[in-house]
């Protein structure tokens, strides 16, 4: 995110972990990031009183820590809560290259993410959470009677009410892939390995933030990997199946318009994050009507 939260004390952070002082790093998106003065350590936040759930995002990164993989960065002490809304999380700090959300900057870098994904879905089952295909905040798509939270309430609700059918549409999609899903193909899966969430380091490569850590079909993570699968089903025994690569397509988009509008039916002042928040919104609506 761009900003800090305005409703968190900093002084929580530095107290969970008894580090400081402490460097807001506007960096990724969704989660907070803050860094030691002395570059030792990384400190994230997550939401949790209306996001992910302590408890899904405790056992997410208690996953992520027990693999124990060279290329897993898990934190370096236990989830704490910080304040009546958020938890953080204490990390090693890394230095190396980082990539930003996209196409992969090369198929060796494709490639070396399908590396670490063998390893992660063929990994022992733990004490994950288990995907339950729902949809954050699906009710607030269509609800009635807003009143303003904010400059970019009214302009939200609007447009995805100009564009109701081929939201409803690819909701009614969404819902028959659903329905058709085989829940007992479930691995553990990291949730969005993009190159945003890798990092070349001296060691070399690094998977990052696993907040979304949760067991589900492998193809949660596959289709952003893309491409050719063949390598990843002859290292795993396991076949793709092409109709769980659209669910999970169909997902992200769905859940990334539910999470953002929930955000602007909130009190919000139009800051940085709800510029950039804005036009992802407008993004991903293009993209419901196009089909894409």
């Amino acid at each position: 995110m761009l900003t800090p939260p305005d409703d968190l004390d900093e002084r929580l952070v530095v107290a969970a972990f008894e580090v400081g002082p402490l460097t807001y790093e506007p960096v990724g998106w969704g989660s907070h990031h803050w860094s030691t003065a002395d570059k030792a350590y990384f400190v994230t936040v997550d939401e949790v009183a209306d996001g992910l759930g302590y408890e899904r995002l405790r056992r997410a990164l208690d996953v992520a820590a027990a693999l124990a993989k060279p290329f897993v960065v898990a934190p370096v002490r236990p989830l704490r809560r910080v304040g009546d809304r958020y938890a953080a999380a204490l990390y090693a700090y890394i230095t190396g290259q980082s990539f930003g959300f996209g196409p992969w900057p090369s198929e060796a870098h494709r490639a070396a993410v399908l590396d670490m994904l063998v390893e992660v879905h063929t990994a022992p089952q733990r004490s994950a959470a288990v995907d339950d295909f729902a949809l954050p905040h699906r009710d607030d798509l269509f609800a009635d009677h807003r009143e303003p939270a904010g400059p970019y309430t009214e302009r939200a609700v609007r447009l995805i009410a100009q564009n109701a059918e081929s939201v409803r549409e690819l909701l009614r999609r969404y819902d028959a892939l659903v329905a058709g899903a085989d829940r007992s193909r479930a691995v553990l899966t990291h949730g969005e390995p993009h190159p945003g969430n890798t990092m070349l380091a001296a060691g070399g490569w690094k998977l990052i933030d696993w907040e979304t850590a949760l067991l589900a079909p492998p193809e949660r993570d596959l289709w952003l990997v893309g491409g050719d699968l063949k390598a990843w089903t002859e290292a795993t025994g396991i076949e793709v199946v092409p109709a769980m690569l659209e669910l999970y397509r169909l997902r992200w988009q769905l859940n990334d318009l539910c999470v953002d509008l929930h955000r602007f039916l909130r009190p919000h002042t139009g800051s940085a994050d709800d510029v950039e928040t804005w036009k992802l919104v407008q993004a991903n609506v293009l993209a419901v009507t196009n089909g894409t």
